[in-house]
């Protein structure tokens, strides 16, 4: 077994990633660079998380070998490690191998390429590519340029803060530059700017997420805040349909303006691609003029002007795309939520649903989670589910917060997740260190990482799931998963003492702190920002519990859901009516497709049986007279069907055509097959043409 489990660790993290990529990328439309930046990223990250606990359990192994071939008999009382017991070991056992132990030598290798590699990404290349992706130049020359000028302040407040730290080494007289101490210092100012960031993200995760569970099994609750939701999202669709409107609108007069032969025509081509197909239909139509650009005395817009369309172009397409799906996948959550509040009291224990799935459902799924499963887990299971899950995870964060505050002190150990490892180190109990160890950097890393998914800035970065995230978000997400993961690791290594820098113990480190490098070369950071920075979690926990932020921005304008808002009912009212008028129109369509299909299915095979039984009772004398005046009006009959037909179809472009119907029929002959319906394409056109000045 030996690097087994690392080799499957490696295999499994690597589909996680692709799959959360996949959720929210579009491996079809977006850029195979960006998928593939965005995909290194995350995957280093989790690779991180997944892999440190097989770290701490080999090293525990290591030290209890180290001191068990160095102390005497008498000495056995040290053999722990870490854990300086008072009291000989009473077992006296030998050191065991875990079954995961990773040989000597492959762990540092391993974490010093994936903490550069991930470093690397975060620093230099993602950045330059996050400006590359959203920059609007025609040309990889004129993206590379704006890339590197958008980035020249960026890379310059870096530097200027390296700068800082290398000015304080070298003025301080007990202190020598050496590589090794030069590459601490670049480790210390990302891990301090990546330390700052975790524990807002922190505090705000520890007590979002348990609540977020324990609201989750109120059914009033979760209706209300998506009705709530309903109401912002239409209006930043409406506000998103009006920009789109508008950038087209100026896509269409540059289009008109610049003809076949001028030399900026091959952009406003490009610009043309990135715009929906309805709009490009409609421009394609004045494309027919081949008139030189030169023979008019016109203005036409500069290639700069150009670059900044084609950019507004790309933003208003992607935030028009968004809005129009996580408004269709609202609807359906909405209608979902008061499915569940009408089956609550249904005495047939048969869950309902008022709109059948468009999608056909795996039979499988089908057989296990049919009615009946369906009513108990929704309206009893699930949410005493919620609440056991919600009251756990508080548990979790309230150890968390402990520990953050309590980490510091070595005699008496007060850090429960120090604690918790000493002990199972006692026993040589590895498999326990390992589960122990991954499920509280999983809990601390979904406290991160979920809040990384939930924030949103304004609508520069916004992670939306369906295939709906942009490029630039998505690189901004690798961006923060690569800056805060290296200082997540040693945090936790500090709450579980594995960090000699915060044990004070003279024991051999962890692999990912010996890359990491020692952070007594910096004391005022090793000493104190790392030390008292993570108690500020208390504060941000209480902050985050009684929603100060979402108090702050609501007094700002931010539109945010509080129970106790006379704002938030107003939405609250708007969203449900909205919803209503949805589910009504979606109900009339269910109705109207129903009733034709139900006419299709009563009067199409009456009158297919009809025409069969008519055919049977021919005499026979009629049909041999029949054939003969068919044989003989054969080519009458065809002309007179052309004619017949040439006049109806002049008659049908005589009059003008209704755009506005809901339905209408291309061939007017196809009134002949059942579908004909009386004055249908007159009075629908009139009823559109009486209010068009409302």
């Amino acid at each position: 077994m030996s690097g087994a489990a690392l080799g499957l660790e490696i295999v499994f993290v690597f589909f996680l990633a692709l799959f959360l990529l996949h959720r929210y990328g579009d491996f079809k439309k977006q850029h195979r660079l960006v998928i593939v930046g965005t995909l290194l990223a995350w995957y280093l990250c989790f690779l991180i998380v997944f892999i440190l606990p097989l770290d701490v359990s080999t090293t525990i192994y290591n030290r209890c070998k180290h001191a068990a071939a160095n102390s005497s008999p008498t000495e056995s009382s040290n053999i722990t490690g870490l854990y300086a017991a008072a009291t000989p070991v009473p077992s006296q056992r030998p050191c065991f191998k875990p079954w995961s132990y990773i040989p000597d030598g492959i762990m540092p290798i391993f974490w010093r390429v994936v903490y550069w590699t991930s470093q690397f990404l975060t620093w230099i290349l993602l950045p330059f590519m996050q400006s590359y992706a959203r920059s609007g130049g025609f040309s990889i020359t004129g993206k590379i340029k704006t890339a590197l000028i958008e980035n020249a302040i960026y890379y310059g407040t870096y530097l200027l803060i390296f700068g800082a730290f290398l000015i304080y080494v070298a003025v301080n007289p007990h202190l020598h530059l050496e590589w090794n101490q030069l590459q601490t210092i670049g480790i210390a100012a990302a891990n301090t700017w990546g330390l700052f960031l975790l524990v807002l993200l922190l505090g705000y995760g520890l007590v979002e997420i348990p609540r977020s569970y324990w609201n989750g099994a109120k059914r009033g609750y979760l209706l209300m805040k998506t009705y709530f939701k309903a109401a912002k999202l239409m209006t930043e669709k409406a506000d998103a349909e009006e920009t789109l409107e508008d950038v087209m609108e100026e896509v269409r007069k540059v289009n008109e303006s610049i003809k076949y032969n001028h030399p900026l025509r091959k952009c406003v081509d490009t610009i043309l691609k990135k715009c929906p197909v309805e709009y490009q239909e409609k421009m394609g139509r004045n494309m027919d003029d081949y008139e030189d650009f030169d023979e008019k005395h016109n203005t036409y817009p500069s290639e700069k002007s150009l670059v900044k369309l084609h950019k507004q172009v790309i933003y208003s397409v992607q935030r028009h795309r968004r809005t129009q799906v996580q408004w269709q996948i609202l609807l359906e959550q909405a209608f979902y939520l008061e499915d569940v509040a009408k089956n609550e009291t249904s005495a047939t224990c048969q869950f309902v649903h008022t709109f059948q799935s468009p999608e056909p459902e795996n039979r499988f799924i089908q057989y296990f989670y049919n009615p009946t499963v369906e009513w108990y887990w929704e309206c009893l299971l699930r949410p005493w589910f919620y609440r056991v899950l919600a009251v756990v995870l508080s548990i979790f964060s309230v150890i968390v917060v402990w520990s953050e505050c309590t980490f510091f002190s070595t005699t008496p150990v007060l850090s429960l997740f120090a604690v918790f490892i000493q002990l199972a180190e006692k026993t040589y109990n590895y498999i326990y260190i390992e589960i122990a160890c991954f499920l509280s950097i999983f809990f601390l890393s979904i406290c991160v990482y979920s809040t990384v998914f939930r924030i949103r800035v304004f609508n520069y970065y916004y992670l939306a799931s369906h295939h709906q995230t942009d490029a630039y978000s998505l690189l901004f997400s690798g961006m923060l998963f690569c800056r805060l993961t290296p200082p997540l690791c040693l945090n936790f290594l500090g709450l579980t003492h594995m960090d000699s820098s915060i044990s004070h113990q003279n024991t051999q480190p962890t692999a990912y702190t010996s890359i990491m490098g020692s952070m007594k070369v910096l004391s005022f950071i090793a000493d104190g920002f790392y030390i008292y920075y993570p108690m500020l979690v208390v504060i941000l926990c209480i902050a985050t519990y009684f929603s100060l932020g979402t108090r702050c921005l609501n007094l700002l304008g931010f539109q945010q859901f509080m129970g106790d808002n006379d704002m938030t009912s107003d939405l609250v009212d708007e969203g449900k009516e909205l919803i209503r008028r949805e589910k009504r129109k979606r109900q009339r369509q269910e109705e109207g497709e129903s009733r034709r299909r139900e006419w299709k299915e009563r009067y199409g095979h009456s009158r297919e049986d009809s025409t069969r039984n008519r055919n049977v009772h021919i005499d026979p004398k009629e049909s041999n007279f029949s054939d003969i005046s068919t044989n003989r009006s054969s080519k009458y009959t065809r002309a007179n069907n052309r004619t017949e037909r040439d006049r109806i179809e002049l008659l049908q472009d005589a009059e003008p055509l209704d755009f506005n119907a809901e339905t209408f029929t291309d061939d007017p002959l196809e009134s002949e097959s059942g579908r004909y319906q009386p004055g249908g394409r007159y009075l629908s056109m009139s009823r559109s043409r009486i209010f068009d000045d409302v």
